[in-house]
């Protein structure tokens, strides 16, 4: 047993803390938030200090998870912390179904009620949120963020850094950009270019960003 230490102590993070403690590898749990000051604690865990003071947290605090939905800054973080000598542990709730047939990259977390099915791959530092089913044989890039509620139907690609919004639906074999975001409640029915926005049924592109 050991320390987990989560940068973030938003809302993002609270949940992260909670799936945490049920995941029960953990002893301690603690944030690290450039709000230190004001926040000192979050539920029941404290705010230890900035993002830069990580370093003096390493020994009691070796594992470490980004709690920051910033797509681009959640994996330079991660990548700048396992630098540093961190852990970065794959987190996933006991509730959600994962594959032993699926691979999940480190600073991954997985949350309640998920499933990730055969043959799918989950990249460094993504999110698959609350209830989001992830099929077989997706391929899922780093740094993206599957929202709660998307269903991903089998052998899609999601291209790094990609947002796929709240109870957004995509069909099998669609291959979605890099820097993308899918809209809340979209249906993507066709492959979509990258750094788009992508909104309705079915999705069209509304930007470039």
């Amino acid at each position: 047993m050991s320390g987990l230490l989560i940068v973030g102590a938003g809302g993002h993070g609270k949940v992260v803390a909670d799936l945490a403690l049920d995941d029960g590898r953990w002893d301690k749990i603690a944030f690290l938030d450039d709000r230190y000051k004001q926040l000192g604690s979050i539920l029941s865990w404290p705010v230890l200090g900035n993002l830069l003071q990580a370093r003096e947290y390493l020994q009691d605090y070796p594992d470490l998870v980004v709690a920051i939905g910033n797509n681009g800054l959640r994996v330079k973080l991660l990548k700048h912390y396992s630098d540093l000598g961190f852990r970065l542990p794959i987190l996933s709730h006991p509730t959600a179904f994962i594959s032993r047939a699926a691979i999940l990259k480190p600073g991954t977390v997985v949350f309640a009620k998920a499933a990730v099915n055969a043959g799918a791959s989950i990249g460094f530092g993504s999110i698959v949120n609350t209830g989001a089913t992830v099929d077989h044989d997706c391929d899922i890039g780093e740094g993206v963020h599957i929202c709660p509620g998307v269903n991903l139907a089998g052998d899609v690609k999601v291209g790094n850094y990609s947002w796929i919004g709240i109870g957004a639906a995509v069909i099998q074999q669609v291959a979605i950009g890099e820097n993308v975001v899918i809209g809340a409640c979209s249906v993507i029915v066709k492959d979509v270019e990258s750094n788009v926005k992508v909104f309705g049924i079915p999705g069209r592109v509304v930007a470039k960003k």
